[in-house]
């Protein structure tokens, strides 16, 4: 047997969990009820009663167990018999039910109730619970449950006097398995963990059956799909190998159970078995799911990054781990409710730790949906030139948490995804042409023809420079004031670029700067105060004072209200 789990792990543990199937059984059966949650959330109240008789799960496996550990006495106690009877006919009928119950109730216990009050059913009154139907030959009869008061530990569960009146007829007429008049006598004598040995070694044997036929089954639809794929095209079918190994598992873990139904394991061995072969089912269908949205999301992540949607794609690889915790999670809680579990008291718990996180981390959590929404809205991307408020920098990274900026000073700045879901954001990167918009402001003293002649000339610059949108160019005279004639040049350089649009700007500044120096005119000076000492003593030092103000040159004159959106 070593060997053989040896042989399967290495098979990437594909059919492993049929493997386990056995050694659990054996190795947990002593410990009963371990499987299973306590039925019973007051200790008080599991104290009251040794025989954990207060829920339908406590009294059928309480009775299973100990008839199955030979101690019909203890077994009896969970009959409802009177004391007499009991006494005469107690161990004679908690046996005789142990092997009705084997032999002739189908399906598992997965469904008893682990609640004290029990569960509702359907034409079944208050204080009763139906746990199936026991037949043999032509005697059929419900298994029920009754709740009782008991004097000394208060409300019970008993198997019902109505179900124990049929057991003798029943036991007459269940037959033993055709098979075990075929084997030899030791085999179907020896008894492991309850259950005989010629089971335990059926239950082993259809391990590598059912691997090959799950294996065989798998390749059976592998086969006709690859080839329609590669007659019509269809590369992304060669994925499908990724879902190979959890359905093998799948595959193999739903035959080994389908085989397993023909042995008539005894009914304490057949609820064991079926939990765990649920939980290999769950763990293989939870693996597929995951396989098949994780290739969903990666080929879409894919499609988006080639079309240039970096957000798309980051929001893709959010969205990819967020559905494997989900995954994983609804997986833990698919198992624990298949064990028996109560999942009330679980899920009331996990709400109130959702609201207790939800309270404790509101800002961490809104820089997570400010980061789910930058990302899917796609207003800025990595590499871009944005103006945040009154910092302007490129975005060299948008994290869970924060964006990251590197400004014009070279320095990181980190601002909270929340922030920066809330303010205006102007991404200069997007621009499909930047504005050139400055103020030349000329002398006082420049005659009408004289600037009618500049503005003219100014206009001819702009039409003649072929990375200026003409249409857009408008060259006016916007303001006249005691210190300058104001003339106000806005056009539009066909470029996305800052570096060529800043050659331009020069190119046509100095241009402009030409055209004025040519045409006589010039360049309003900018405002002095000069304070002149008393030289009413000196004429020959005011003299020179005088000389010294009329050869000072006039100070530049273009006023650039705008940069056109410089970057760093």
């Amino acid at each position: 047997m070593p060997l053989i789990s040896l042989s399967l792990m290495r098979k990437k543990n594909l059919f492993f969990s049929p493997a386990l199937v056995c050694f659990l059984m054996a190795a947990l059966r002593p410990a009963g009820a371990q499987l299973l949650p306590s039925t019973t959330a007051n200790p008080a109240k599991a104290a009251a009663d040794a025989l954990n008789r207060e829920t339908p799960s406590g009294t059928v496996l309480g009775f299973l167990e100990a008839a199955q550990s030979g101690n019909y006495s203890i077994a009896a106690q969970y009959l409802q018999l009177s004391p007499a009877r009991r006494q005469s006919e107690g161990d004679t009928l908690a046996q005789q039910l142990k092997l009705v119950m084997d032999r002739a109730l189908a399906g598992s216990l997965k469904n008893v109730s682990t609640e004290p009050e029990g569960r509702p059913e359907e034409g079944v009154p208050p204080g009763r619970q139906r746990l199936g139907t026991m037949s043999a030959g032509d005697v059929e009869v419900d298994l029920t449950l009754v709740r009782i008061s008991d004097p000394s530990v208060g409300k019970i569960w008993l198997i019902s006097s109505e179900t124990l009146a049929k057991v003798p007829e029943l036991y007459d007429q269940v037959e033993a398995h055709q098979v075990e008049s075929k084997l030899p006598k030791w085999l179907v004598k020896h008894q492991l963990a309850g259950m005989a040995l010629w089971q335990w070694i059926a239950l082993l044997l259809l391990i590598p059956i059912a691997a090959a036929a799950g294996w065989l089954l798998i390749l059976a639809f592998q086969i006709p799909l690859r080839w329609w794929a590669a007659r019509h095209g269809h590369a992304e079918i060669a994925h499908i190998r990724s879902v190979s190994g959890p359905a093998w598992l799948l595959a193999g873990t739903l035959i080994h159970r389908i085989l397993a139904a023909y042995l008539g394991m005894p009914l304490l061995q057949r609820h064991y078995y079926t939990q765990i072969t649920a939980v290999a089912v769950i763990v293989g269908a939870s693996w597929i799911f995951w396989r098949i949205v994780r290739w969903f999301l990666q080929r879409v992540r894919s499609q988006a990054l080639a079309h240039g949607r970096s957000g798309t794609g980051s929001l893709m690889l959010l969205g990819e781990r967020m559905v494997k915790a989900f995954i994983f999670v609804m997986t833990l809680f698919f198992i624990f409710g298949v064990l028996g579990f109560n999942l009330t008291t679980a899920l009331a718990g996990v709400g109130i730790g959702t609201l207790a996180v939800g309270f404790g981390a509101q800002q961490t959590i809104a820089n997570l949906f400010g980061g789910v929404s930058v990302l899917g809205d796609e207003v800025i991307r990595v590499g871009d030139v944005c103006k945040f408020g009154d910092r302007t920098g490129v975005v060299e990274d948008i994290g869970l948490r924060s964006t990251r900026v590197r400004t014009e000073e070279r320095t990181l700045l980190a601002i909270p995804n929340g922030t920066v879901a809330t303010i205006n954001v102007e991404n200069l990167s997007r621009r499909d042409k930047i504005l050139l918009k400055t103020i030349l402001a000329l002398h006082t003293d420049t005659p009408q023809e004289g600037l009618r002649s500049i503005l003219a000339q100014i206009r001819t610059v702009l039409k003649g420079e072929a990375k200026i949108e003409a249409a857009s160019a408008r060259v006016r005279l916007v303001e006249l004031t005691s210190s300058a004639i104001n003339i106000e040049l806005a056009c539009y350089v066909m470029t996305t670029d800052f570096d060529e649009f800043a050659t331009v700007r020069e190119d046509v500044l100095m241009r402009i700067m030409n055209l004025v120096e040519d045409s006589g005119a010039s360049l309003a000076s900018s405002q002095k105060l000069y304070i002149v000492p008393d030289h009413s003593s000196n004429p020959t030092a005011a003299q020179s004072t005088m000389q010294e103000r009329q050869s000072s040159s006039p100070a530049s004159s273009v006023k650039s209200p705008s940069n056109g959106g410089k970057n760093s």
